[in-house]
């Protein structure tokens, strides 16, 4: 942030008067990784914090919301889902360059690899059973009593959002890709008829957005909310999902090619079904439709990012790399069309 000509003196004079003893900044320092809305490490003689905020130039419209994190992380106080704590939020863009706010700094762990090389058998296994605890625990909570009842618009959340990301996608398209364009003319007619469920979703439930205890296979935080909404459980569900259908290089590791029973980590219809048990549900169907349209729309993202690369407002050194990985993503949910035993 030094670089970016942040001036001090006014950030931390409002720092003070917005987080009582905050103290005086010694560093902000970018963490790596990430690809949407920059990410510091702040620094004081209080203690650590963390402050996320809009990037620097034209941004597409809707995107990089960092008003609705702090907004549901700060209605999550005291839930049954976990979150950092909120401290501020900075609506005037002329302090630091763009919108920003500050939440607490979360000493645990950030896993990238899915396989969890670094726990054992029993705690791989007791981290995805949390990870799926925590889900249906969200989506099991009523917006309405955390203050959230306006939080998205209510019913045909599949409708509004594959009318969003296709042109989301349009306006980063670099290139024609034809799977991206089947998979776009394949949703729209095979969408469920609206059963009415809305629910509060993260829209991003994936393991590098979850900070885990230092030594338990727990989840300490849910970070990253930038994608929140009211909307339909089953997306979120899907998109947890995607993980064992990705290969396991790359910029978004998965799981794909490996026998996860080996590593205590449950199967697609064990995960399924625990989520089901969870909230009282006794199945899930379009489960075909749910996958593909994850993968739309993961596809969109990533191809966001690349038009932020070439226009030169990317968060993370990996973007591009990230934003190539659209055409492969749009081909998957393909074969997930193309699979009719899903």
């Amino acid at each position: 942030m030094n670089k970016e000509n942040i001036d001090f003196a006014r950030l931390n004079g409002y720092l003070e008067s917005a987080i009582p003893g905050i103290g005086l900044l010694q560093s902000v320092d970018k963490f790596t990784g990430g690809q949407s809305n920059p990410t510091y490490r702040v620094q004081s003689t209080g203690g650590t914090y963390v402050l996320r905020r809009k990037p620097s130039g034209k941004l597409l419209k809707s995107a990089h919301a960092v008003e609705r994190e702090f907004r549901v992380m700060q209605a999550l106080q005291g839930s049954t889902v976990p979150v950092p704590q909120t401290w501020c939020l900075c609506e005037d863009p002329e302090l630091i360059g763009s919108v920003f706010f500050v939440m607490s700094y979360e000493d645990g762990r950030i896993f990238w690899d899915p396989t969890l090389p670094e726990l054992t058998t029993p705690e791989r296994s007791a981290l995805y059973q949390h990870e799926i605890t925590v889900l249906a625990a969200l989506h099991s909570l009523d917006p309405a009593s955390i203050g959230l009842a306006d939080f998205g618009r209510p019913g045909n959340y599949f409708e509004r959002q594959i009318a969003r990301w296709t042109g989301q996608y349009r306006a980063s398209e670099t290139d024609r890709i034809d799977a991206m364009e089947s998979l776009i003319a394949w949703l729209e007619p095979h969408t469920p008829p609206d059963d009415g469920q809305s629910t509060l979703i993260h829209g991003d439930y994936r393991l590098d957005n979850l900070i885990i205890a230092p030594s338990e296979g727990r989840i300490q935080a849910v970070i990253d909310w930038e994608l929140s909404t009211l909307g339909h459980p089953f997306a979120d569900l899907a998109y947890f999902c995607m993980c064992l259908r990705m290969p396991n290089t790359g910029q978004i590791q998965g799981l794909a090619g490996i026998d996860p029973a080996p590593l205590g980590i449950p199967r697609e219809h064990e995960i399924v079904a625990q989520y089901c048990e969870n909230r009282g549900i006794s199945q899930i169907d379009h489960w075909r439709f749910y996958l593909a349209f994850s993968f739309f729309r993961l596809a969109a993202i990533c191809q966001g990012v690349m038009k932020r690369a070439l226009d030169g407002n990317a968060s993370s050194e990996k973007a591009i790399a990230v934003g190539e990985l659209t055409s492969q993503l749009a081909q998957m949910g393909m074969e997930v069309i193309n699979n009719q035993e899903e």
